[in-house]
């Protein structure tokens, strides 16, 4: 019985399409650009983005092509996207960040009048629907996470619209794992049941101050260290997730590592209350999404029905970086935040820079990612905290074209 086949049923079953186990989305991802990508293939992603996504698809051996986003969601915004840019990417790797959609209906009718493959990031999305079809269903293949929703701290799918490629998706995941660590896994089993302690103990605040004197934290900022001169020089050794490990690996060190059964077992337990935390988030979303700083796509979406079940909810505000230092304060680590652009992070050497990064800076420096779990508490808190709300400048409608017609006969 291939590895993880009970999870991946699960999964299946649930989606509808047929779906790989493996040990983190990151791996499930890799998997999806190794297989539907030739090395060297321009992908077209989204600056506002994790920078572990930026290193997966240059571990892959691909040129990561910046598109424009919408101001509102942070997601590619196809209509900006310019027809010398369509013309020349390979492939197209959605985001759907925070849960929020990406425009797929659009990019999967212009992915299939270019022959190109949509690989879906569904991270963030295992409980989004566009007019009733569920994210990851759209695409070519699709990556989900677990530990996005269920706190497992650990497994992913990969989910794929032709079932003919599961095997062979199984055999080149199973080339890439490491071996299993019972350690490793009894870490991973008791990592949640620990972080849900100090929720409800009230320790966030101590526990994170002190993890941030002891330097125990691996990113600094909001982005990891490049460390540029290195990254270039695993440009050599790409397609090559080994090479590229330092970068794929960090805060998720076992993103290849084959699960035991103990591990397995959890996460079956988890995944079987899975609506159970969807209900819960839906009910975070109605409660955020009508307050003045719910961003305009989430209104537009989550207040006439209701029924966004997003992993953080994206807020707007003013002076966002001081926020969420008080934040902590009051209980609440907010995370997630994606700034600067990975554009502005990585420079023209690792990717493509958009042709118009306005609105993603834009976003990225003022969109608090607000846990739908923890929606009361943040309310409170940034009640408490005067947090103002931040609108984006009106988008200026494009000028009429005022150049006179050429006179017949010239």
């Amino acid at each position: 019985m291939p590895y993880g086949s009970r999870l991946a049923a699960m999964m299946t079953r649930r989606l509808g399409r047929e779906c790989v186990y493996t040990p983190s989305a990151r791996l499930a991802l890799y998997l999806a650009l190794r297989r539907w990508c030739r090395p060297g293939a321009r992908v077209l992603m989204s600056p506002v983005n994790d920078d572990v996504i930026l290193f997966v698809v240059l571990a892959a051996g691909l040129r990561p092509v910046q598109a424009p986003v919408s101001p509102w969601d942070g997601n590619i915004d196809p209509a900006a996207v310019p027809e010398s840019t369509w013309r020349g990417v390979d492939a197209v790797l959605t985001t759907n960040l925070y849960g929020m959609p990406d425009r797929v209906v659009e990019l999967r009718r212009r992915c299939d009048e270019l022959g190109i493959p949509l690989i879906e990031d569904a991270a963030h999305a295992i409980g989004t629907h566009v007019d009733g079809q569920p994210i990851g269903t759209f695409g070519t293949a699709a990556a989900f996470s677990l530990s996005k929703h269920v706190a497992a701290m650990a497994g992913g799918f990969l989910a794929v619209e032709d079932p003919r490629t599961r095997r062979e998706l199984e055999l080149l995941r199973d080339d890439l794992l490491t071996p299993r660590r019972l350690r490793d896994d009894l870490a991973t089993t008791l990592r949640p049941l620990a972080r849900s302690a100090v929720r409800t103990l009230h320790l966030v605040r101590p526990v994170w101050r002190t993890m941030q004197h002891l330097g125990m934290l691996e990113r600094d900022d909001f982005r990891m260290a490049l460390h540029a001169p290195r990254l270039s020089g695993c440009a050599r050794e790409a397609p090559s997730l080994t090479a590229y490990e330092p970068w794929v690996r960090v805060d998720l060190h076992g993103f290849r590592a084959r699960h035991g059964a103990l591990m397995r077992g959890q996460l079956e337990l988890r995944m079987a209350h899975l609506d159970d935390d969807l209900t819960r988030r839906r009910a975070g979303v109605t409660l955020l999404s009508g307050t003045d700083w719910a961003s305009q796509a989430l209104r537009d979406r989550a207040i006439p029905d209701g029924s966004l079940a997003l992993f953080r909810v994206p807020l707007l505000v003013h002076r966002r970086n001081a926020l969420l230092e008080r934040l902590v304060n009051h209980g609440v680590v907010a995370g997630y935040v994606y700034d600067p652009p990975l554009d502005d992070y990585a420079g023209a050497e690792f990717v493509e820079p958009s042709p118009d990064p306005s609105a993603a800076r834009w976003f990225a420096s003022h969109v608090l990612p607000a846990d739908p779990l923890l929606a009361r508490r943040i309310t409170k808190a940034l009640i408490k905290e005067q947090a103002t709300s931040a609108h984006h400048p009106p988008i200026p409608a494009p000028l009429p074209n005022t150049t006179p017609p050429t006179p017949l006969g010239q």
